[in-house]
């Protein structure tokens, strides 16, 4: 990113100053959140801690009574805190850290997921986080690397044995769990063999490690695709689970009716503007299928290819970047990205995602990586709809949400923002993560994307609001598939039809909404609630510019909407 830092001091209330509850929260919450990191260290490691490199979660029966031990006494230490005595700062804190504590607690109790989903259980995240983190010198990672390893096979077969006894495993969480562990035994060999060129004296301690772990994955994969032939339990969690699900995951007072009501209104007044925006880029009045014919025809003559997917992004990215320089949007902070292909340890549930360096890590000018997924194998029809899907265009926008002004860019600001706790920094809300990328969408359509009307800012616009419907139908989805029963057949027409997607994008979406609850939500509630704080707070601070604006809201890490109101005052 290039050089236009805005002041990145958070904007909160006057601390008061200290008083002996605030030390007593300071002191407890520091030790609840590294009881929380040393309970999973997988989620330690990504987040940049080194203290937990080289360890792998214990999910055996006697790991699980440990881990709900530790959260039923945080969850005692933090009810006697009285918040009335904190600064506003540490009582945002001590709420994000309850939700936390609260949630896993839930999880663990009553949605045991890892008694019946083989994802949980899977080492690819470790292990790609060791070798592909650019903070820490290679000697060290690979030597945690090799600890990882020689973990492994106990550990897969722990997992086998927890989920023999579970309620079974849904079939699409066996197939994806495939896919990845497939990846890793991949990455083990040609990703290890790249770094041991880098520090050829630890070959004797890594290679027999990871021999030992790429055996015992075979193992296990071996395992899941027998079971995954027999495989017949339910991914949905039905309305009870569901609802509480949304509750601990956006942070946000809504139901899963109300939820889908917003959602199906937004949804026809999306459809409105799309139609209006499709008429103006064909220049003819609007007819019945016009705005199907014009995507298409778009999609068509903008379609990316294997070999063109990559530097069109990069393309993409650069544009935006000296695009945002002259809108005075938002500040840049100065921060290196790097488009990569997605690892195949990782695919198998998005198309890309945003993999910065660790907000618990030391800031080392590391870059943060933009991966990008290629089709899954399956042949050249379902390869040409996903380039028509993900065409020159819709990658414009792709890099607007995952990378300026939307993941890279809040991440970005995060990092140089001085003053935040590490219960802040740790705890990043994804309502607000992915409620500001979804903003920064439309953010950038609306400012145009050359700088002056144009077919490409029409045509940006346009794919804009193809991407805002699809934001709002995942969130019908989510609703209507856990909570409701809905079909297959139904979930496919409403993608294909009312939202205007490639057949592969819709049935890889199909996959990822039984895959996962209540995440696919936190686009659209996010995008609501951060549209209307900056809305919000444009009506208080009405002689603010679109920058200050934008700035103050990425001021104070990533917290549930609600409590940055409070932080900002609005």
């Amino acid at each position: 990113m290039n050089a236009n830092p805005g002041d990145n001091q958070p904007e909160e209330q006057p601390d008061p100053g200290t008083n002996a509850m605030t030390d007593r929260f300071r002191e407890v919450g520091t030790r609840i959140l590294d009881a929380l990191l040393a309970t999973d260290p997988e989620w330690a490691s990504e987040l940049g801690d080194s203290r937990f490199f080289g360890r792998l979660a214990d999910h055996s029966p006697q790991g699980e009574s440990h881990r709900m031990a530790v959260l039923s006494d945080a969850l005692g230490a933090l009810d006697a805190i009285d918040d009335t005595l904190l600064p506003v700062a540490d009582q945002v804190d001590l709420e994000t850290l309850r939700g936390k504590v609260s949630g896993d607690m839930w999880r663990h109790t009553e949605l045991r997921q890892h008694t019946w989903d083989p994802m949980v259980h899977l080492p690819g995240g470790a292990l790609y986080t060791l070798l592909t983190t650019q903070v820490w010198p290679v000697g060290e990672r690979l030597g945690a690397l090799a600890d990882c390893c020689r973990l492994v096979p106990q550990h897969l077969a722990t997992a086998r044995g927890v989920l023999d006894d579970g309620p079974g495993m849904p079939r699409a969480h066996i197939e994806s769990a495939l896919t990845q562990a497939r990846g890793t035994v991949a990455m083990l060999g040609r990703d290890v063999d790249a770094l041991l060129e880098e520090e050829p004296s630890l070959r004797s301690e890594v290679v027999p490690a990871r021999d030992e772990a790429r055996a015992a994955l075979e193992e296990h994969i071996a395992w899941l695709d027998s079971e995954s032939r027999t495989a017949v339990a339910s991914p949905r969690l039905g309305e009870r689970r569901y609802a509480a699900q949304l509750w601990y995951t956006l942070d946000t007072e809504i139901s899963p009716e109300v939820l889908l009501t917003r959602a199906q209104s937004d949804l026809i007044a999306a459809e409105e503007e799309i139609a209006d925006v499709a008429a103006s880029y064909d220049g003819r009045a609007p007819y019945a299928g016009q705005v199907r014919e014009v995507l298409r025809r778009v999609s068509t003559a903008n379609a990316s290819a294997p070999e063109t997917i990559r530097p069109l992004c990069e393309e993409a990215l650069g544009h935006v970047t000296d695009r945002l320089r002259d809108t005075d949007l938002v500040s840049v902070p100065e921060r290196p990205l790097q488009v990569i292909d997605m690892p195949e340890a990782r695919r198998g549930v998005a198309v890309a995602y945003c993999d910065p360096p660790g907000a618990l890590a030391p800031d080392t000018g590391a870059p943060t990586l933009l991966a990008v997924a290629p089709p899954m194998a399956g042949g050249g029809s379902s390869q040409g709809s996903f380039y028509r899907e993900y065409n020159a265009v819709m990658l414009r926008n792709l890099m607007a949400h995952e990378a300026l002004p939307g993941h890279a860019l809040q991440m970005a600001h995060m990092a140089a923002t001085s003053g935040l706790s590490r219960i802040r920094r740790a705890l990043q809300n994804e309502t607000f993560v992915e409620g500001w990328a979804v903003y920064a969408e439309e953010l950038l359509a609306s400012r145009e994307w050359e700088g002056a009307a144009s077919g490409d800012d029409r045509a940006l616009r346009l794919f804009q609001l193809k991407s805002r419907i699809r934001v709002i139908i995942n969130a019908i989805l989510d609703v209507r598939i856990h909570a409701y029963g809905m079909t297959e057949e139904e979930a496919m027409a409403l993608m294909t039809e009312r939202g205007h997607q490639e057949e592969e994008e819709a049935a890889g979406k199909w996959h990822r909404a039984q895959l996962g609850s209540a995440q696919l939500s936190t686009y659209y509630v996010g995008y609501r609630e951060v549209s209307d704080l900056a809305r919000d707070l444009g009506n208080v601070r009405t002689t603010a510019r679109p920058r200050e604006i934008h700035d103050s809201l990425l001021a104070h890490g990533a917290p549930p909407p609600r409590h940055l109101r409070s932080l900002l005052r609005v």
